[in-house]
């Protein structure tokens, strides 16, 4: 599983993991991301799954620390671009309002918005 982790400007993270997110891959992930947040790097984290065949509940386990640990800064997450079976388990674990079809770009937009209070 190969994850493509980007700093971008304004204080987001894109987070763009590929092939499969299990256990594994998403302890990786958090410690670097946990690295770049602890270290006030980061308000902001796009997690891009265009690339993304599986992901089992340490995903969505992932996800939804992240999102707890932005809170003490006043940071936010978009879910961009889901497959089908993966919205609807963020959807039935209430993250439906973090979901975005679209671009990096769109979901830089919606996070700079979000964050500066636009």
């Amino acid at each position: 599983m190969e994850q493509i982790i980007e700093i971008l400007e304004g204080g987001m993270v894109s987070v763009r993991p590929e092939g499969e997110l299990d256990h594994h891959a998403a302890d990786e992930i958090r410690r670097t991301v946990s690295q770049l947040l602890y270290g006030g790097s980061i308000s902001g984290i796009i997690w891009d799954l265009s690339n993304l065949q599986f992901m089992d509940s340490a995903g969505i386990g992932l996800i939804l620390g992240r999102m707890r640990d932005l809170r003490a800064v006043d940071g936010e997450t978009v879910i961009l671009n889901p497959s089908a079976t993966m919205r609807k388990m963020f959807e039935m674990s209430g993250l439906g309002p973090h979901l975005l079809d679209g671009t990096t770009q769109e979901a830089k937009d919606r996070l700079g918005g979000i964050l500066h209070g636009k």
